[in-house]
């Protein structure tokens, strides 16, 4: 199928196995977070609470160390052979990842094999999404007509969106249903089993997609250590790509932790923290298809940067609020906000980024940009605010953390070129 025939006719089964398989891969990973306190206790034990949290949610981390080196090299596979095997690729190393997670015994039961087995699969997952979020962002890219591509490169964001909503109602509904004995001893592992038997499905879907990547390619010029050089040669683009994503990863992580937080630091009930990360899902899924929807009609730039400046001068008085009144309705609007906000500009800066990159390395430069800025905050945005909850005692610190990070964000977006209406041909 030729790139013309295919942005002429794209079928939906064609849009949904981009999604599934995007969405299933971020549910294991973004779940992690959602069950932190859990996982702690199974694999973690340690002498302090804080302690054992601190070393789960440093291990959550461990997950984004290997995602810049599954950029390079997927991204680069994406490049060379196409980016439907290197889609392929991912989720069949995501299933290893999350069978690892789910049926691995207990501290308790097998000792320090235990949290062993947990961080190999930390690093398989890290892998997988490192590579992921290039091939699938861009054969969306790709495969849309040249009006719309804001608009089908927005379902990537939003399966990750659709992830938290999943992970959210599954986590919800388990809470109401079971003990937190029960939570503690199995039911956090229920969402890596569902996850684990919908993979097939998403590898069955993405195993019937067209191929969008066209020509004959440099066979040398495509491995990765060459993809790499290549992706360096745009070093303007890549460092500005890192410091778009920089603001809405932390963001993002800020949000999801809201699960955490409202457990450990505000005293709510797990069946209530949960449904934060529902309704945070919810906004991302809804608001970045919005985004994406408007970048096209106005631009991209425009849509990042409003959304993020208000996010800058909010998310101090939202976590102030949250904090003197915490209640479920306060925690849900947070979280709501939070999200749509984030999802506006950060849909249109993943649309942006691969539209400004030659297509021999489209893949793999968005790959790279992504997973580095990811691993570098993303990763490590989790252990920071719990360490600086931990230190200063101040509940509204993880604001400040969200507010440094978008003034860093809004300066990106002020020098990033308008992509929109850009040609995708070399």
């Amino acid at each position: 199928m030729s790139s013309t025939e295919t942005r002429q006719r794209v079928p939906v089964k064609v849009v949904a196995a981009t999604v599934a398989g995007n969405a299933l891969e971020f549910f294991d990973f973004v779940a992690y977070a959602f069950f932190a306190t859990y996982i702690a206790k199974t694999f973690f034990p340690a002498s302090t609470p804080l302690m054992s949290l601190l070393i789960t949610v440093g291990v959550f981390g461990v997950g984004f160390v290997f995602r810049p080196l599954g950029g390079i090299i997927i991204g680069a596979y994406a490049d060379r052979a196409g980016r439907k095997p290197a889609m392929l690729l991912t989720i069949s190393m995501i299933t290893v990842g999350t069978a690892g997670l789910a049926l691995t015994p207990s501290y308790a039961s097998i000792g320090i094999a235990a949290p062993i087995i947990v961080i190999v699969c930390r690093l398989i997952q890290g892998l997988a999404l490192g590579g992921e979020v290039g091939p699938a962002s861009v054969f969306l890219l790709e495969i849309a007509p040249a009006d719309q591509r804001g608009f089908y490169s927005s379902w990537q964001l939003a399966s990750q969106g659709l992830s938290s909503v999943l992970s959210g109602a599954t986590g919800t509904v388990l809470a109401l249903i079971l003990t937190e004995q029960q939570m503690a001893s199995w039911g956090w592992r229920v969402p890596f089993l569902l996850c684990l038997l919908l993979i097939p499905v998403a590898f069955y879907l993405r195993s019937a997609m067209p191929e969008t990547l066209e020509g004959e390619v440099d066979q040398a010029a495509a491995r990765p250590v060459a993809r790499l050089k290549q992706v360096l040669a745009e070093k303007r683009t890549v460092i500005l790509a890192i410091l778009l994503i920089l603001g809405g990863t932390i963001s993002t992580y800020v949000a999801n932790y809201l699960t955490t937080y409202a457990i450990t630091t505000l005293h709510m009930p797990s069946s209530i923290a949960l449904a934060a990360t529902l309704v945070g899902g919810t906004g991302t899924f809804i608001f970045s298809l919005i985004g994406g929807w408007l970048s096209d009609l106005y631009g991209r730039r425009v849509v990042m940067w409003i959304p993020r400046l208000i996010l800058t001068l909010t998310v101090w008085p939202m976590f102030l609020l949250l904090t003197h009144h915490p209640s479920p309705l306060v925690l849900y609007a947070v979280a709501l906000s939070m999200t749509a906000l984030n999802s506006f500009g950060s849909t249109a800066a993943l649309t942006s980024i691969p539209e400004l990159l030659p297509t021999k390395i489209r893949a793999t430069g968005l790959a790279v940009a992504y997973a580095v800025g990811v691993s570098l905050f993303g990763g490590t945005t989790q252990f920071i605010i719990t360490w600086m909850l931990g230190v200063t005692k101040d509940p509204v610190s993880p604001a400040w953390y969200v507010t440094a990070a978008s003034l860093i964000t809004l300066v990106a977006i002020w020098v990033m070129p308008e992509s929109r209406g850009r040609s995708l041909e070399d």
